[in-house]
C-alpha cells in the first residue's frame, strides 16, 4: 500500500506546479525517454522491441496506463527478466528498472513498476531520497512516526512475521525488504502499522488535511479520486506466479477504474462500501478502502502470501461489511 503514499507525495510537487501530469516524464527521467515496447520472442527466444508510439507521462504512471507490468501477473516478463538476467523489483537495485514496457502507454491498464518510477521523480524534482521527502512532507505533519522504509530496531521486536498458505496450512516464510537499498522502492517498500496508514486514509477522507496539517490541497484529493484513465477498465490479474500471487478480480461483474492512485469501484459493492470510493491492497494481504459519501475509511492488514487469498479477502469482506452494518444512520467520520 505503498503506492498510493508515493504518489501522494508527487501530487505534492504537483500542485506547486514542479511537475506535470501530461508532459513527457521522459524530460525528467532520461531512462523513460525512449521506452521499448516487448513484442513477445523470436523462433530463437530473443525479445522483440520496438519503440513506444507516444510518451509516457505522470499520469499514465499513476493510472498503471503507462505500459508497464509485474512479472507476476505477465509470463512475458518473467521470460524477459530470465532471458536477459535483470533483477526482481524487491531487490531495489536500479537495474530492476531497466525493462520494457509492455503496451503503448495509454492504451491498457496493467499493474506494474509505475510507481516506482514516480519515487523516482519525486527524488529528482525534491533533490532528496524519497525516504526523506515523505517523512518530511508525509509522515511527519501526518504524525506516522511508525512509517518508513528501513525498519528500526525497536520496531523489528514488533515486526510481523510472513507466512505463506500450503496444504499444510501457515508456514512460516522469510520475507524481508532491502534495508539498504540503491533506490527506495516507492511501489512498495514501506513498513508501517494499521494505526500509522489509517492516518493517511483519514487524511484523503479529509480533503488533504491530518493532524492540524493540510498536506494536499482540498481540490487536488478531488482529482486524486475520479476516473484518470478515460474509457480504459482495470482489467484482471491473471497470476503467473502461484506462490506469490492467485489471480485476482475484484468485483468481477463490475466496471472498475482508476484514480491518482487508488482503485475506484463505479457500483455499490456487495459489503455496502459507496460507488466511487477508493480503495487497493498490498501484496501481503493488506487492505483499505475509503469512502467519502459515507464518511469512513478502514484499513486491515494480513500478513501471508499468496496475494488474493480467499479466506484473507473472506475476512475483509467481512470486516468491511461488519463496519456498515454498525454504521446504521449514524454521522461523523469513522476509522475501522
Amino acid at each position: 500500500m505503498t503506492k498510493a503514499v508515493t504518489s501522494a507525495g508527487a501530487m505534492q510537487l504537483v500542485e506547486q506546479g514542479k511537475v506535470s501530469l501530461d508532459g513527457p516524464i521522459g524530460k525528467l527521467l532520461p531512462d523513460l525517454a525512449s521506452p521499448q515496447v516487448l513484442e513477445g520472442f523470436d523462433a530463437n527466444g530473443e525479445p522483440k522491441l520496438r519503440p513506444a508510439r507516444t510518451p509516457i507521462t505522470l499520469r499514465h504512471l499513476m493510472t498503471h496506463t503507462a505500459g508497464f507490468c509485474y512479472h507476476l501477473w505477465n509470463a512475458d516478463m518473467a521470460k524477459y527478466l530470465q532471458k536477459t538476467g535483470l533483477p526482481d523489483i524487491t531487490t531495489c537495485k536500479n537495474d530492476a528498472l531497466k525493462i520494457p514496457i509492455m503496451t503503448d502507454p495509454g492504451t491498457r491498464w496493467e499493474y506494474g513498476i509505475n510507481i516506482d518510477f514516480i519515487g523516482k521523480a519525486v527524488e529528482a524534482v525534491s533533490g532528496k531520497r524519497l525516504d526523506a521527502y515523505l517523512r518530511d512532507h508525509l509522515f511527519s505533519p501526518l504524525g506516522m512516526n511508525d512509517t518508513g522504509f528501513k525498519i528500526t530496531d525497536a520496531q523489528r521486536q514488533r515486526l510481523v512475521g510472513m507466512h505463506a498458505r500450503t496444504p499444510d496450512g501457515l508456514v512460516p516464510i522469510p520475507f524481508e525488504l532491502e534495508q539498504d537499498p540503491e533506490f527506495h522502492m516507492g511501489g512498495g517498500g514501506l513498513y508501517s502499522t494499521g494505526a500509522d496508514y489509517i492516518k493517511f486514509t483519514q487524511m484523503i477522507l479529509n480533503k488533504g488535511s491530518g493532524n492540524g496539517n493540510q498536506v494536499l490541497k482540498p481540490e487536488t484529493i478531488a482529482l486524486m479520486s475520479v476516473n484518470q484513465m478515460g474509457e480504459l477498465n482495470v482489467n484482471k490479474l491473471v497470476s503467473a506466479d502461484l506462490a506469490l500471487t492467485n489471480d485476482v478480480d475484484l468485483y468481477p461483474d463490475m466496471v472498475k477504474k482508476w484514480g491518482l492512485s487508488f482503485l475506484l469501484n463505479t457500483a455499490k459493492t456487495p459489503e455496502g462500501r459507496s460507488a466511487g470510493s477508493l480503495a487497493w491492497a498490498g501484496l501481503a494481504n493488506t487492505y483499505f478502502w475509503i469512502d467519502p459519501a459515507r464518511d469512513i475509511t478502514g484499513v486491515i492488514l494480513m500478513q501471508l502470501l499468496p496475494f488474493g487469498d480467499a479466506k484473507c479477502l473472506e475476512a475483509f469482506a467481512g470486516f468491511e461489511r461488519g463496519v456498515y452494518d454498525g454504521l446504521g444512520a449514524g454521522s461523523g467520520q469513522k476509522a475501522a
